[in-house]
């Protein structure tokens, strides 16, 4: 599913990026992600607060969720090199989505997160 976002990005703004399309493409995947992870750890993070449960310091929650940041960053950069995005791009069948609605998903997944974070 994310291959597919991460494609339909990259045709959208190659046409008129270029190269920097992969480097906006690339943004958007890690921004998606990270922004799935934080809107999870959130909930979490709170549902535990919420139950009493002594789970993890706020500290060591915000150095875990930099951890798996980084750790996106590097993944994502490795897997949409060179080939992965040719044979990606080779299988992609053409789809109506639209690019503002994908860029929308990330906001939303923030916005959740802040939700949940304002419940402790």
């Amino acid at each position: 599913m994310l291959d597919t976002y991460y494609i339909t990005i990259f045709n959208h703004y190659k046409k008129r990026f270029k190269k920097q399309s992969i480097r906006i493409a690339l943004i958007y995947i890690i921004s998606l992600e990270f922004s799935i992870i934080i809107a999870l750890g959130a909930f979490f993070l709170a549902f535990a607060n919420q139950m009493k449960m002594a789970t993890m310091s706020v500290t060591k929650f915000w150095v875990l969720l930099s951890l798996i940041g980084l750790f996106i960053i590097f993944k994502n950069w490795m897997r949409y090199n060179g080939k992965k995005r040719n044979i990606l791009n080779a299988k992609l069948k053409v789809k109506g989505t639209s690019v503002y609605l994908l860029w929308l998903l990330p906001v939303s997944f923030f916005a959740m997160a802040l939700i949940f974070l304002q419940t402790q």
